[in-house]
């Protein structure tokens, strides 16, 4: 599971995302990875773990996508795209969903892309 190109790194990002399993997630994000969330800055594979985990619990079943995505920068070891991304899941029984926007930074790792940075922030 090693993306050779940014685009395919977040084809395979976003469909590892849907898996609620951060096994898949964590192959494809930097050990030293800083995410920008609306609650909270989340540091490190350790910490992005328990962030996914504890969303993936309380959002069930959660679909994400990225939609629109532009790649205003790339580079052969780094890459910046935007995006719209939307979610839709089951809260404490409800289907609800959200949207917003997206910032990601790839950084080209031993011939490997992985996300470095990632910024959500509602629209």
């Amino acid at each position: 599971m090693f993306a050779s190109s940014p685009q395919e790194a977040l084809t395979m990002y976003e469909k590892a995302t849907n898996s609620h399993d951060f096994d898949n997630v964590c192959k494809l994000i930097s050990e030293d990875a800083v995410y920008f969330f609306s609650d909270e800055t989340v540091k490190g594979l350790d910490d992005l773990k328990q962030y996914f985990e504890k969303t993936w619990s309380y959002i069930k079943e959660e679909v994400y996508k990225m939609n629109d995505v532009m790649w205003i920068a790339v580079d052969e070891t780094s890459a910046v795209c935007i995006y719209q991304f939307h979610w839709q899941g089951m809260i404490e029984g409800s289907l609800r969903e959200g949207k917003g926007r997206g910032t990601n930074v790839f950084r080209k790792q031993d011939h490997v892309w992985k996300v470095a940075h990632e910024h959500l922030s509602p629209i």
